[in-house]
């Protein structure tokens, strides 16, 4: 499987990165040690994970998916080298409100609790969350960076982050001589472009900063698994899933559809293989988070791996997406 370069780093990472989100929650841990080792036997060496997946299930503390990978690389033969581990901070961890931001106490406190949960030494890309409101940024750069010179950390990202709070920390960086983002986590896909596409996507190409992007499949809408007409499952809540069935518009319908032909006319493409080659087809994206909560999502989404569109092809698609 193809590799990239995470921005400025030297890491290289897979075109495809591993999402961990369903790790310990619609993925039990057989099945998550399962599509971890297929997905590395495929080529995917690049792992996202965070330390609150998922504390907002009953019976989450948090830090459960950080626990599974921890064990998978224990118990397989891979070398920690030959596996990119990200994984993020921000979130509450605890009943404590105080346990919880970008403060210089809870980062170091944090990374502390998820380099003992996944099982080494070392993170190869430490992420904020979101951005901290309450802190000042140079307080979050500055642990970041003393993380780095303790050989704790490899590079930094964020993710999250509108493009004010970027150019603040990229400014704060060069500015005080710390490390920097490297990369970036968007909220990013063919029903969700706005966010990344109006200002984010030119930062990130100009400052060269890797695009990491979540959610490429928006909630399972651009898999083709809901169709006009038909009836909508519960959240993981339990509750209607008004996310979704935002996405439901004649506009999107005709996508769909349209996504669908050109995946038969490129070989039998699937619609989710057809949202990610789009993405892959795109020169500021590094690798999209894929969250495959079986190997039969798995085979799926790592069957679009060497699929890209032309320029027809991405022109007729955008033409009909939000």
């Amino acid at each position: 499987m193809e590799t990239r370069q995470l921005g400025k780093t030297d890491l290289h990472v897979s075109v495809l990165c591993m999402g961990s989100m369903q790790f310990g929650w619609t993925a039990d841990e057989p099945t998550s040690h399962e599509v971890l080792s297929r997905a590395y036997e495929a080529g995917v060496n690049f792992i996202d994970t965070a330390d609150i997946y998922s504390r907002w299930v009953p019976g989450n503390p948090g830090g459960v998916s950080e626990q599974i990978i921890g064990r998978w690389m224990k118990s397989s033969s891979i070398p920690r080298s030959k596996v990119v581990i990200a994984t993020k901070v921000r979130g509450q961890m605890s009943n404590d409100p105080a346990d919880q931001g970008l403060s210089r106490v809870h980062i170091m406190q944090s990374v502390e609790n998820s380099l003992k949960r996944l099982g080494t030494d070392y993170i190869d890309l430490y992420q904020s969350h979101a951005f901290d409101e309450n802190i000042p940024i140079d307080e979050t750069l500055q642990a970041y960076d003393d993380l780095i010179r303790q050989g704790k950390v490899r590079y930094i990202g964020a993710s999250n982050y509108p493009a004010w709070r970027m150019m603040q920390a990229l400014w704060t960086a060069d500015k005080l001589n710390l490390a920097r983002y490297d990369s970036l986590q968007p909220h990013y896909n063919l029903v969700h472009r706005e966010e990344f596409e109006q200002e984010l996507a030119e930062i990130c190409d100009t400052y060269d900063i890797g695009v990491i992007p979540y959610s490429p499949l928006a909630g399972g809408f651009l898999t083709g698994k809901y169709r006009k007409g038909e009836p909508v499952s519960k959240d993981w809540r339990g509750k209607d899933n008004g996310r979704i069935q935002g996405y439901f518009t004649e506009h999107n319908w005709r996508m769909l559809d349209k996504m669908e032909a050109i995946g038969q006319e490129k070989g039998g493409y699937s619609i989710s293989q057809v949202a990610l080659g789009w993405m892959l087809s795109k020169p500021v994206i590094t690798s999209p988070i894929i969250g495959p909560k079986n190997i039969a999502q798995l085979e799926d989404n790592l069957g679009a791996a060497d699929l890209r569109l032309n320029e027809d092809e991405i022109e007729i698609i955008e033409r009909r997406s939000n």
